[in-house]
């Protein structure tokens, strides 16, 4: 092979063309050393045989020791699945993007490791390939992964067409490799990630409260539990809400308004459109009407034994189970409606 061409790409503005260029590169079957946050890797087309092929022959890795495959979303590694668990969505919404691979059932036999990198060059060259990259650390065996493009360098000079360098590597330590595929979680490499804080995350109960816009009702609901877990010290719970046509912003005046009265700050909170991923991830859903509900069940049908309207799940209904929008109302109407919303909350409280 020729001398590897190096082009540098800078990781917080980087260049459409250099990215274009390397991405069609990997797209068409090359080899190309690439940053992640963790350590440089040296990326392949999964989808091509003969690009995988070269990439054992390179290594020198046994072929019956399969390759991680970096996504540039959840998307893909829920086509290169079989299939995956609510435990595992719960990691996927934790942590990725970031330093985390998880292996799960594959479409054939066996099994994938998949991660989503949390750097911006490398997420833009598996935009703009348009594929799963096969990427294992670029060092050989027995050797200490590479956190600099040069590291890399001296071990595949001469044998890749390309090397992306983005400088040093945000984290500089291997991912944390999480095993689903035989049903339990079990930590097979503790990496960048320890091993407390992904088993925190898979213990910990997800309650998701989900509201138009998330600038009011939920934001209500959320910090309303999150008061009272902490009172209680009833640890073991993640809180989050979510709005199924939210925009940028924060939550409305007379939400800051109405919950600041019993000393709960809202001023920094940003409004979160619902994914699929959020939804997967909880243990429990409470929307606060009829059309939430519709609305979640169209993004993910396997939740429909998780969701559950507010009052309903709280049994607060007495008739009417959806809590109305009090936007564009006035400040006696957030009143009001937060007061519905903390009868129903601090049931939950109790049930969860």
């Amino acid at each position: 092979m020729s001398r590897t061409k190096t082009v540098f790409i800078d990781a917080i503005d980087p260049h459409p063309r250099a990215l274009e260029e390397a991405a069609s590169l990997i797209a068409s079957g090359g080899l190309v050393i690439i940053p992640t946050e963790t350590v440089y890797g040296i990326a392949a087309n999964f989808f091509d045989p003969a690009a995988v092929r070269k990439l054992y022959e390179i290594k020198k890795r046994p072929s019956d020791k399969p390759f991680s495959i970096l996504v540039s979303g959840i998307t893909q590694a829920e086509h290169l699945a079989s299939e995956v668990s609510l435990r595992a969505y719960k990691l996927i919404s934790r942590f990725w993007p970031g330093p985390l691979t998880l292996v799960l059932k594959g479409r054939e036999d066996g099994t994938v490791g998949v991660r989503m990198p949390d750097h911006r060059v490398a997420l833009a060259l598996l935009e703009y390939a348009g594929v799963p990259v096969a990427c294992p650390s670029a060092n050989l065996s027995g050797k200490e992964p590479p956190v600099e493009c040069a590291g890399a360098l001296s071990d595949f000079g001469g044998l890749v067409e390309m090397a992306v360098d983005s400088g040093p590597c945000r984290i500089g330590r291997e991912s944390s490799v999480v095993d689903f595929s035989g049903g339990e979680a079990r930590v097979l490499r503790e990496g960048a990630l320890s091993a407390a804080e992904i088993m925190t995350a898979l213990k910990n109960k997800t309650v998701l409260f989900v509201c138009t816009g998330n600038s009011c009702r939920s934001v209500m609901a959320e910090a309303f539990l999150k008061k009272l877990l902490a009172e209680k010290k009833h640890g073991g719970v993640d809180v989050f809400s979510a709005g199924i046509s939210a925009v940028s912003g924060g939550a409305m005046q007379a939400t800051r308004g109405v919950l600041a009265e019993e000393g709960m700050d809202v001023s920094g909170h940003k409004a979160r459109r619902l994914t699929p991923v959020m939804i997967k991830a909880a243990d429990i859903i409470l929307p606060m009407e009829k059309l939430h509900e519709e609305k979640i069940l169209e993004m993910a049908p396997e939740a429909k034994n998780r969701v559950f309207l507010l009052k309903e799940f709280a049994g607060t209904g007495r008739g009417d189970v959806d809590i109305p929008d009090p936007i564009g109302g006035t400040l006696e109407l957030y009143k009001r409606i937060f007061s519905q919303i903390k009868e129903a909350v601090a049931k939950v409280e109790v049930l969860i």
